[in-house]
């Protein structure tokens, strides 16, 4: 029998960014829906709601969904200035970004007409999301989504040259803010011969997982402000795809690749958004990004995201950036989730 009150059927739709899965929920439980809170606060009560974790677990268990399965309650945004709010979430619970969402959220408002857009233009989508208020800007073209640009909050440097004891030896991470905090390393630091590739994603979900777990033993990733938003979320592997191309306007374009673990050993397919906007936060502080720059950044299954430097800024004190990223989602479903009353296996498992 079921372990939470169930209400009837569960109706999404479903997209993909790069790959990355992304249910959107517009029917969302109670506790994340209530009056008079920000939608950061919505994820705290989310957290501590035992209806809104079975409904979570519900839609990305097997057999509704899988151990890499990404979605949102829609829920109120923090006041009128925004379209709408969101709050992320995956087989281990309640995310602070993603960027892969909010470019999947700005184009299903405007293919489904929640938020009116010109057949040729581009409409901004404003989203509060736990870590602030983004923009996915959506580029309309003949009628349809053409592309769509994160705009994100400000991501900064957090720390640079952190030794990390793994069963690879004493390695060596960057941590970066870009919605939420994440380590970054060259993957030939595992000196293993391992390469951002897809035969070599269960070593690196084995390497991640463990980098991020010495990481927050040691509270390496403390935000300087809200303690919610601390903790290493995600493990980012990267390597050069290529050379920097120099553009006839004299800016560059480098051409990275990546793959990003991020939770407990969840492997986003696309170039993931939020890590994305971390690397471009360390890039830009190393000076290898500069404004005018662009960064291809490739995922491990070859989905490309193109991200550069919005605008400078300052966050905590501290030199940071506006990252900008552009990607795009497409439609590949709906979906009515219901439950058997007879069914003992819900609200679902997870194998890895």
């Amino acid at each position: 029998m079921t372990t939470a009150p169930y209400t009837g059927p569960i109706d999404t739709a479903d997209w993909h960014t790069g790959g990355e899965p992304f249910r959107i929920v517009s029917a969302s439980p109670p506790a994340a829906t209530g009056p008079g809170l920000t939608v950061a606060e919505r994820r705290t009560a989310a957290i501590a709601d035992a209806g809104a974790q079975w409904t979570r677990a519900l839609l990305c268990g097997e057999p509704r969904g899988h151990a890499d399965m990404y979605g949102a309650f829609l829920v109120p945004p923090d006041d009128a200035g925004a379209h709408l709010g969101a709050l992320f979430w995956h087989k281990d619970g309640f995310s602070t970004a993603c960027g892969h969402g909010t470019i999947a959220l700005g184009a299903w408002a405007v293919a489904t007409g929640r938020v009116p857009a010109p057949a040729d233009g581009v409409t901004d989508v404003v989203i509060d999301v736990p870590s602030g208020r983004v923009t996915a800007s959506v580029r309309t073209a003949g009628g349809r989504v053409a592309d769509v640009t994160f705009v994100n909050v400000p991501g900064h440097v957090h720390a640079r040259g952190v030794a990390v004891e793994t069963s690879y030896g004493t390695l060596t991470v960057d941590i970066a803010f870009g919605g939420a905090m994440y380590a970054v390393l060259a993957v030939a630091a595992l000196g293993t011969g391992l390469r951002v590739r897809p035969r070599d994603v269960t070593a690196l979900i084995a390497a991640g997982r463990e980098i991020r777990d010495a990481l927050n033993a040691a509270r390496a990733a403390e935000h300087p402000d809200d303690p919610r938003l601390s903790g290493v979320y995600g493990t980012v592997f990267t390597e050069e795809a290529g050379p920097p191309v120099e553009r006839p306007d004299g800016t560059r374009q480098l051409h990275h690749r990546n793959v990003t673990v991020f939770a407990d050993g969840q492997v986003d397919r696309s170039p993931c958004g939020s890590g994305t906007a971390a690397r471009v936060a360390l890039l830009a502080d190393s000076g290898e990004l500069r404004l005018g720059d662009e960064l291809r950044h490739e995922s491990v299954v070859g989905s490309v995201f193109h991200a550069r430097i919005e605008r400078p800024a300052t966050a905590h004190g501290r030199p940071a950036v506006v990252p900008a990223v552009t990607g795009t989602a497409y439609a590949t479903g709906t979906g009515r989730f219901t439950v058997d009353p007879d069914d003992t296996l819900v609200p679902g498992f997870v194998l890895r």
